[in-house]
């Protein structure tokens, strides 16, 4: 590992056409597990000018069975959608959440992939797919995330609860964040550079009101970024274009899963490349991932490393994982394969297996909109959100360890 060297992490805001995109993707998500636990999804949207598009495939009680809509469904979930989008603020001309055009193409799941899903008399319910998923700590911030990606969810994070609030009227909802910062002994020490492009009212990207919209968002980054990173050297590229009136999806197409990167650890850590938006929780590229960050933040937050990579793959139809990795590069105060050793002797984790993991993390619950913008990781868990964001495995970690 260097020990001195400049890093970035990018994010996104919700109004972002990809993430407008995930955003309604994990709203079908939870409309679905709300009316059948046990309900199988894959959610696509495509966004663009003035059209919702939704395709994939689900099989949900009471909803959606033998390849027939229940009545009054479609509208539910178009209404679902068209809410979305609204709590994300569009009412511009290009896209408005009254006035777009919909499509849903949503289509019965597979026989094959469920034949190899469902638990069956003494077969146990196997992964939704095969794949490699990564997870991340480090303690570079109290989230225990790398601190170039939570600095920039966070600066887009206060800026949309300023737009949503009116104490921002000038902003609107599309927007992008980046910080460099500059590492000595692999700690922090300096934003070098900052930039923040955000879409807003027309007027904005000249004179006085451009000045007043700069003064804005360096005020924004003063209030999220430590004083001791912010100096006079510090430079701000803000709206470099100079203009950014149209955005989100009338700017450009929008996708589910384009955003893995800012959905993880900002390119501090490996990515698997499955994304999480539009899956229910057997499809381990969302539940394995969300478990991995589970059990690396218990591993710093029990001063057992200070930086954690682990990885887990599976196998479509196989309960249990094909492999187990972890990596504290260097960091930890006991060895590597005795952590993962003591992983796989905690009976509550149900042996990483895709049901053993959503009933530890309680997964079945429509809890998965609200972590389609600003990161899936290094939030505060409430209620039955982000639960693999808890630290409540860090005395079994020590007790396996002391065994």
């Amino acid at each position: 590992m260097r020990s001195n060297y400049l890093f970035t992490s990018e994010s996104v805001s919700e109004g972002h056409p990809d993430k407008v995109a995930d955003q309604i993707s994990d709203s079908i998500v939870d409309l679905f597990l709300s009316k059948d636990p046990e309900a199988r999804i894959a959610c696509e949207t495509l966004t663009t000018t003035q059209l919702v598009v939704l395709a994939g495939e689900i099989r949900c009680k009471g909803v959606f069975e033998n390849g027939q809509w229940a009545d009054g469904a479609q509208d539910e979930i178009e209404a679902a959608v068209r809410e979305t989008v609204k709590k994300i603020g569009y009412e511009q001309s290009g896209f408005h959440w009254e006035t777009f055009r919909f499509e849903n193409n949503l289509h019965a799941q597979s026989a094959h992939i469920a034949q190899g899903v469902d638990a069956t008399g003494n077969k146990d319910e196997g992964a939704g797919d095969q794949g490699i998923m990564f997870g991340f700590a480090c303690d570079e911030t109290p989230d225990l995330m790398p601190a170039t990606l939570d600095y920039s969810h966070k600066i887009l994070a206060k800026m949309a609860a300023d737009r949503h609030a009116g104490t921002a009227p000038f902003l609107e909802p599309d927007a992008k964040s980046q910080v460099t910062l500059r590492f000595d002994n692999g700690k922090p020490v300096a934003a070098t550079a900052i930039v923040v492009s955000t879409q807003h009212a027309p007027g904005y990207d000249d004179g006085a009101k451009e000045a007043e919209l700069h003064a804005y968002v360096k005020s924004v980054i003063a209030d999220v970024l430590p004083a001791d990173l912010l100096s006079d050297a510090t430079e701000y590229h803000i709206n470099p274009t100079g203009s950014f009136e149209i955005g989100g999806p009338d700017g450009d197409a929008g996708l589910t899963g384009r955003k893995i990167i800012v959905d993880t650890y900002g390119g501090a850590a490996p990515h698997g490349g499955g994304a999480f938006s539009g899956k229910d929780p057997t499809k381990v590229d969302r539940s394995a991932a969300y478990i991995t960050r589970y059990l690396a933040k218990n591993i710093v937050a029990a001063g057992l490393a200070k930086r954690c990579t682990i990885q887990l793959a599976y196998a479509i139809g196989v309960s249990k994982p094909l492999s187990l990795y972890v990596d504290t590069h260097g960091t930890g105060t006991v060895a590597d394969d005795a952590i993962e050793t003591a992983i796989a002797g905690i009976a509550k984790l149900g042996g990483l297996t895709p049901r053993g993991i959503r009933t530890h993390l309680s997964l079945n619950k429509p809890i998965y909109r609200p972590t389609a913008a600003y990161g899936h990781f290094g939030r505060k868990p409430e209620g039955d959100l982000f639960p693999w964001e808890k630290t409540d495995l860090v005395d079994d970690l020590k007790a396996a360890l002391a065994a």
